[in-house]
């Protein structure tokens, strides 16, 4: 390190410096250091530090305070951007609560109003039990890694075996027909092993993100280890980036936690041997989930029911709340689509704020822990970030913006058409159209409207007397109807997998559990319940929420047991 403190030998004043500046030394003049330059290995005057910082090739040398330097044991380190790897992290967004580097302020963070420059904030070295709460969570998350790891390779192995099980009934089954059934057995199989192949893959693809998620543990449990002994600000910014990371994989194991195991299943066609020359299929291959073949079939009752006043002051015409989603943490967002805004909801069902969009919107729902996709009547999906306050994030261009209708499978947005679904990824392209099933023929009655995820499942509306529930492989698995239902728009599933679909002509709210068995009415024609729009199932309070068109109050029934 440079030469910087008092020497008797230069010429100037008295006064005793605890560091001089470099440069000035060469021509024997001593002058109070006030800054320190790393790269030059220099301690510099005010004068130097100004010139210093026009000289060309010294622009983009990060000074520092001779203060700084008295921390001889404490590491500078540059941390690179986990988005922009180039980048250094130089930014601090306070909505975000995370560090970031510049380019990502400019891209995604600019309409944040807290962001300030690592730098400029007032750091402190990070408490030891930080650093060991922080380290028993890594640990946490690295054991729930393993055994999601483990039991997703066990759920493969035992596919397999289920596979060959549906295999070896089909075969049974050929054997007791005559010629027709042989031509029907190679759709069961395709079918079979376009399902057995796709869950297969799935699972694998859910292993490898296990396995990236558990490098990335790996890496910042190491990087606990020598966090203490790093600047101050460069502390804060690693415990930021830990915490991200681990947030990441709770995220990540939360999801495959919640999603349960996978089964191979095959339903006999009981009625086969009398209409063996109609029939048009085999039987059907499906898969179903650990915790859909434990979870009890309730029947609902509405206990109590409250009518909520979501007018804002603000709001120039009556409110018409096209759609409702729900964070994890149990917050409530409505679309208002007449006023233009979407608007969050406190835990007494209260209005805590509002984000304005500037066009219609269509649809809503919760993409992350504390994100939601907006569709817009313009063609665009509109995603925002939920914090403290509402922050527009990116968007994306997809079409029949201006239908009701969308919801979030994980790395889908699956968007009523009309006559259909469109299939999109979360960075806007188009997956898949489903519309027509393998014959050609049309699977919607009427025109598609809203739609829920249920599992594997995804239950679409179609303004006629039910609902269709797709699979994830974009084939029909069974269908709601009840004659009791006219022009169905609201659907929603509780906790234990029923489903529940409100009329918009019939006033009602009719249930079906999730084999497709109709439960008869969870209300009837009711005076309140006028054109019912959109459904919601709060399961952190057990009441469903409806909301009605053109109309200022949202209904919740209270279903809990």
């Amino acid at each position: 390190m440079a030469a910087g403190r008092f020497s008797t030998s230069i010429k100037g004043s008295d006064a005793d410096f605890e560091y001089t500046c470099t440069q000035c030394e060469g021509y024997h003049i001593r002058e109070e250091a006030v800054k320190y330059c790393p790269e030059c290995e220099e301690y510099l005057c005010t004068k130097c530090t100004n010139q210093h910082g026009q000289r060309k090739a010294f622009i983009s040398h990060k000074l520092i305070d001779t203060d700084a330097t008295k921390r001889g044991n404490m590491v500078t380190i540059a941390t690179k951007c986990r988005y922009h790897p180039n980048r250094d992290i130089e930014m601090y967004c306070g909505t975000h609560d995370m560090v970031y580097c510049a380019k990502c302020i400019a891209k995604e963070h600019r309409s944040c109003n807290d962001v300030s420059e690592i730098e400029d904030m007032h750091t402190s070295l990070v408490d030891q039990q930080e650093v060991q709460r922080l380290q028993n969570q890594t640990r946490n998350i690295q054991e729930r890694l393993i055994a999601i790891d483990r039991k997703t390779q066990k759920n493969i192995d035992s596919i397999e075996q289920q596979r060959d099980d549906v295999l070896a009934k089909i075969e049974d089954i050929e054997r007791s027909f005559i010629e027709h059934i042989r031509k029907l057995k190679h759709g069961a199989i395709g079918a079979l092993n376009k399902n057995y192949t796709s869950e297969k893959e799935n699972l694998q693809y859910n292993i490898n993100m296990m396995a990236n998620s558990k490098k990335e543990i790996e890496t910042v449990s190491s990087q606990l280890q020598t966090v203490t002994s790093i600047e101050a600000g460069q502390q804060f910014v690693q415990m930021k980036l830990i915490q991200q990371t681990v947030n990441d994989a709770e995220k990540l194991v939360e999801e495959r936690e919640a999603t349960g195991s996978k089964a191979l299943c095959f339903t006999e066609n009981t009625d086969l041997k009398t209409s063996i020359l109609t029939a048009k299929t085999l039987g059907h291959v499906n898969t179903v989930t650990e915790n859909d073949r434990q979870t009890a079939r309730r029947i609902y009752k509405v206990k109590s029911k409250k009518e909520i006043n979501i007018k804002m002051q603000n709001d120039r015409r009556a409110c018409y709340i096209i759609d409702v989603c729900q964070l994890q943490d149990g917050t409530i967002i409505l679309a208002d689509g007449d006023n233009r805004k979407i608007k969050r909801l406190d835990m007494n069902y209260n209005i805590k704020d509002h984000c304005g969009l500037g066009d219609y919107p269509y649809g809503i729902c919760c993409t992350g822990q504390n994100e939601v996709a907006v569709k817009m009547s313009n063609n665009k999906v509109q995603f925002i970030s939920v914090g403290s306050s509402f922050s527009k994030l990116r968007e994306i261009t997809v079409a029949f913006g201006y239908l009701s209708g969308m919801v979030y499978c994980p790395g889908e947005l699956w968007i009523s058409t009309g006559s259909g679904v469109n299939v999109y990824s979360t960075s806007g392209t188009l997956l898949k159209t489903v519309s027509k099933d393998i014959y050609g023929q049309n699977i919607f009655k009427s025109a598609t409207r809203h739609m829920a995820v249920s599992g594997e499942t995804v239950i679409v509306t179609d303004c006629s007397d039910g609902a269709v529930c797709l699979g994830r492989d974009y084939t029909v698995q069974r269908e709601l109807w009840d004659k009791r239902l006219v022009n169905t728009l609201g659907v929603s599933v509780s906790s234990d997998g029923t489903v529940f679909l409100s009329g918009y002509d019939s006033h009602n709210i009719v249930m079906f559990d999730k084999n497709g068995k109709c439960l008869g009415q969870l209300v009837a024609k009711d005076t309140s319940l006028q054109k019912p729009t959109a459904l919601h199932y709060d399961d952190k309070r057990s009441c469903l929420i409806s909301t009605c068109a053109s109309s200022d109050k949202v209904i919740i029934f209270d279903i809990s047991d």
